[in-house]
Formats: C-alpha cells, sequence, structure tokens
C-alpha cells in the first residue's frame, strides 16, 4: 500500500475534506510526492511537511467520532448485563 493511500484513508477517517479540505489537498499532494521520488532528502522534506499537517488535522477532526477506552467499557458492560439476563431468563 502507497503512503498517498494510507494517507487517504486516514483523511477519510478524519472528515479533513470537510473540516479543512485544502489542507487535505496539501497532504494528498506531498503523499504522492513521498511515493514519486527515490531522493531521500525530497522524501524526508515531503514528510517532515506531511507530519506536521496532518498533525493538526487530527487536531481539527471531530471529537468521538469512534468509540473511546470509556465506550468499549461500556459496551462490555452492556454485554456482560445481557448474558446474565439471558441466563436468568434460561433457568
Amino acid at each position: 500500500m502507497s503512503v498517498a493511500d494510507m494517507i487517504a484513508a486516514e483523511l477519510g477517517d478524519l472528515h479533513a475534506d470537510q473540516t479543512s479540505p485544502g489542507m487535505a489537498a496539501v497532504c494528498r499532494d506531498l503523499a504522492r510526492a513521498i511515493d514519486g521520488t527515490d531522493a531521500p532528502t525530497a522524501k524526508a522534506v515531503a514528510a517532515r511537511e506531511l507530519r506536521s499537517i496532518m498533525a493538526d488535522l487530527r487536531k481539527l477532526a471531530p471529537v468521538g467520532e469512534k468509540g473511546d477506552a470509556v465506550d468499549d467499557i461500556a459496551q462490555q458492560r452492556a454485554k456482560r448485563r445481557a448474558d446474565a439476563r439471558e441466563r436468568a431468563a434460561g433457568d
């Protein structure tokens, strides 16, 4: 999988095209530049800029799109309770 493919997937997860379409476009260009060159210096420069912009986009991403640890615990608790109710109803 190419850098451009991975960046495109992450930009989709971050909803970057809705929050910062210009920055998302720059990230795609930088990722393609990384994929398109074999020059280590050029890759390093593009990667540094890409990392910086992606960090900014992560900060701007909408909160709560994916569950966090608290959500995971709540889901596990709900599953345990449902299992317990099922076992109690079966007795």
